[in-house]
């Protein structure tokens, strides 16, 4: 896993364009709040057969709206103009390129009232047509190896459960609205509330236009449409076995014919089975999966075999990396990936001899907010790939690989940023006072540091807690930088893109160790010589915040904290979140009422008689992934122990905070004048952890 020669080279290569975000910054003023809704970026980038175009969906935020925008833009790979592909202003995703080349098709939502449809763009003549009207928002479209028809994957309502019948009110009688009923395990969702009761099934239909033919059915989710090379067979990711509500964790791929309706089983292991792809040579089904152990956390790897499922292989057996994205080269030969690897994404091939090699760093920039994993990359017939490119300088641009050429095709954010005095980032290492384990993080240093001068330091825990940080563009980060910290963000123990066993570490034991392997970097970076050890300061969001109440539940090291969505109390909250399925086993054995000791004992909510650290408690009111509950049990105890604490409650807010920029801006505002209340404060004693 070290550093393979095209890396060096890749990095040499896009040296020069990160250093042009840095070098043309003196005297310039620092990011600031509202420098946020001018921020841009690029998502799902997708280049022709033909090599010719790009189209990708060009991302901002809507300073009115104050919520997120996407429409799509076509870039010529040659000469790097774009242009907006439609005159139209809504939101528009998912474009596709037909197999010739010609045209895109993409989906585009019309309006509240008529939902999202699937529209079809030719590219001579810049002429639109709307293919489908449909009762819901189709997702997954892929075409058919001819260019005829197109696949993809749609919710179909169903009934729900029902008791009694209400009597009819009388006329001009304003009722309370009738009862909901709910009988199923998965029925609310983070961001969107109530799930209506249906499946989700695959549709074909004519790419010039007609009735979208459902091709599976039964009360089953079928996602993720893949063709056959012969156009014939839809392969498809599901769960069809008579426990599948219970059995969640598993899934298998299933290949429906078009012509009989039949349905035949393609794998049969315990676990998720997932993202099927067909080689264009019609020989290779691939796909990604691993057979479940029930850990915290586990490698998904590569495997392919005959399109029936039969002589089924693994490649890339020795990269302890977890594998997304797979597309296959156009001679059938090898697959493309993507893969997180120390805090940075790449993008690798390996061939059907299994030999791999990296061919693009520094993938994403599409995570705004945090600097977590994201991106994707999509590859031409002739082998040119375009990615999302990002560096701790700017968000995601499109970057073209020609052979061992590299080129940035946008400059989406040089308007704006190239005249913001940045923070810089860089990595840092250092080992683990427990068992010796390598750890890594970054620190990102305000505008116009000076190492000879001593600043307060600010601790950012990720989330997950199973994610990665890395060296990838944040909003958040900046914003702490210009205020006048350095900034600290580590990946301890738990985090991916370290392999699998260092990922389960946290198997039955969280929070546990990550826990030294946080305050083992905060003494690493203070040895750097440049921060004060008398002004520290902690946050952290989701599992972040998790983290941060149980670093102050056991060190009165911090000034103050800002604990944000934290989960507080594992045995109310895993039989109250939306997820609340998913946590038994992997997380702590068994369930809260039969074990409620460990629970408990992985609880912050068991350490907060310890808290002495005045703590900003911060929670979106509609949060369903870890509800407010949570983070009023820290608010109220800490009240009631007479420990300085405010309670920020976000209106609106689910547990994603960053989707509308006002409340982004919220977050960070609070938390920095939360750090400031404490600054001028005398230094709270250190004691022993």
């Amino acid at each position: 896993m070290h550093s393979t020669p095209f890396h060096r080279l890749f990095t040499t290569a896009l040296l020069v364009l990160s250093l042009q975000a840095i070098t043309s910054q003196a005297g310039n003023p620092v990011f600031s709040y509202l420098d946020i809704f001018d921020i841009e970026w690029a998502e799902d980038p997708q280049i022709s057969p033909d090599g010719r175009f790009v189209v990708y969906r060009r991302m901002g935020f809507d300073i009115m709206a104050d919520g997120r925008r996407g429409n799509l833009w076509l870039v010529d790979t040659t000469s790097g103009v774009q242009r907006k592909l439609s005159t139209f202003e809504g939101d528009e995703s998912e474009p596709r390129w037909s197999p010739d080349s010609a045209r895109i098709a993409y989906v585009r939502k019309t309006s509240d009232s008529e939902g999202s449809e699937i529209y079809l763009h030719w590219l001579d003549g810049a002429r639109e047509a709307r293919l489908t009207r449909l009762p819901a928002a189709p997702s997954a479209l892929r075409w058919r190896p001819d260019g005829q028809a197109l696949a993809f994957a749609m919710t179909v309502d169903s009934e729900g459960p029902s008791l009694a019948t209400r009597p009819t009110a009388p006329e001009g009688a304003e009722w309370a609205e009738t009862p909901r009923f709910t009988d199923r395990l998965y029925h609310e969702r983070d961001g969107s509330g109530y799930i209506k009761p249906g499946f989700s099934h695959v549709f074909v239909v004519p790419a010039d236009g007609g009735t979208a033919r459902q091709v599976s059915r039964g009360n089953y989710h079928h996602r993720e449409p893949a063709w056959g090379a012969d156009g014939k067979t839809v392969y498809v990711t599901g769960n069809r076995s008579d426990d599948w509500e219970h059995d969640y964790r598993n899934s298998e791929l299933y290949a429906f014919d078009l012509g009989t309706g039949d349905v035949r089983d393609i794998t049969h292991t315990s676990g998720p089975d997932e993202s099927p792809a067909m080689s264009p040579d019609g020989r290779h089904l691939a796909w990604l999966g691993f057979a479940d152990k029930h850990q915290a956390w586990q490698v998904r790897r590569l495997r392919i075999a005959r399109p029936d499922g039969s002589d089924v292989r693994e490649l890339l057996g020795n990269l302890d990396r977890s594998v997304s994205a797979i597309q296959w080269s156009a001679d059938s030969q090898g697959l493309y990936f993507q893969y997180d690897h120390h805090g940075r994404t790449r993008i690798g091939y390996v061939s059907l001899t299994d030999q791999m090699r990296d061919v693009a760093d520094d993938v994403g920039g599409t995570s705004i907010g945090r600097p977590y994993s994201s991106g994707s990359f999509s590859v031409s017939n002739d082998r040119r790939l375009v990615y999302t490119h990002t560096r701790p300088e700017f968000p995601a641009d499109l970057a073209l690989v020609t052979g061992k050429t590299v080129r940035r095709l946008t400059s989406l954010n040089s308007d704006l940023l190239d005249h913001r005095a940045l923070g810089a980032t860089r990595e840092i290492w250092w080992k683990s006072s427990v068992d010796g384990l390598d750890i890594q993080g970054w620190i990102v240093t305000p505008p116009g540091f000076d190492p000879k001068q001593k600043y307060p330091l600010l601790v950012e825990n990720h989330g997950g807690p199973i994610l990665n940080y890395g060296e990838r563009f944040s909003p958040e980060m900046q914003l702490y930088a210009a205020a006048g910290y350095v900034v600290f963000y580590p990946n301890a123990r738990g985090s991916t893109s370290y392999g699998e066993a260092f990922a389960n570490t946290l198997y039955h034991n969280y929070p546990g160790e990550d826990y030294n392997d946080v305050m083992d970097g905060v003494d690493a970076v203070i040895a750097e010589g440049f921060v004060d050890p008398q002004q520290l300061y902690v946050t952290g969001g989701s599992a972040g915040g998790i983290m941060t109440a149980w670093i102050i539940g056991k060190s009165d090291r911090f000034r103050a904290a800002a604990v944000i969505k934290p989960v507080m109390n594992w045995y109310s909250k895993t039989l109250n979140a939306d997820n609340w399925f998913r946590y038994y086993h992997d997380r702590y054995p068994g369930t809260p009422w039969t074990n409620p000791d460990d629970y408990l004992r992985f609880s912050p909510i068991s350490l907060v008689g310890n808290v002495n650290t005045p703590t900003l408690v911060m929670v979106g009111l509609e949060d369903l992934r870890t509800p407010p509950s949570q983070a009023k049990q820290l608010y109220h105890a800490l009240r009631y122990r007479k420990v300085d604490t405010l309670l920020v409650e976000l209106p609106g807010a689910s547990h994603f905070i960053a989707r509308r920029p006002s409340q982004l801006i919220d977050k960070i505002a609070n938390i920095l004048a939360w750090f400031e209340r404490y600054g001028a404060a005398q230094a709270v004693p250190q004691a022993e952890d």
